[in-house]
């Protein structure tokens, strides 16, 4: 594995059928709140990234579920407090946005090092909650998407 995080992430936003939304809050940014989020390890295709990043932070099985690219992709400038986990030089990264869907709200197990709390909130709200614009505005295509 690379000492430096690669520049390309999956954003995956978990809802049920009628609107509901699972945020986490960051562990390093208390009152940061966002869907799944994370970096793709060396060798992985964005699906596989998806799968490791639900099961790391919500203990969540996306293979039991439906699991959908949304073939939407936002490149965006990383923030300065992160910066220093990607290669010297690196200022921006390319997040690819996933949907599941669960049949329900379901209880999940967070990483503790990784966040604090998770809710469920219908997706207008969940969409304010977050602090990433583009978390905010993937939330806000999922009427389109169920």
């Amino acid at each position: 594995m690379s000492a430096h995080k690669v520049p390309v992430s999956v954003l995956v936003v978990i809802h049920t059928a009628d609107g509901q939304v699972l945020l986490i809050e960051r562990a390093d940014a208390p009152g940061f709140w966002q869907s799944v989020t994370g970096s793709q390890d060396e060798g992985e295709t964005l699906e596989q990234t998806a799968i490791r990043e639900v099961r790391e932070e919500t203990g969540l099985d996306a293979g039991a579920f439906e699991l959908t690219r949304w073939d939407l992709s936002n490149c965006y400038e990383i923030y300065e407090r992160w910066r220093h986990r990607y290669a010297p030089g690196v200022t921006h990264n390319t997040e690819h946005v996933f949907g599941l869907k669960l049949p329900a709200p379901l209880p999940v197990v967070l990483a503790p090092r990784e966040h604090l709390n998770y809710v469920w909130l219908p997706w207008k709200e969940a969409a304010e909650r977050c602090f990433s614009p583009s978390n905010a505005a993937a939330i806000r295509l999922l009427p389109t998407r169920i």
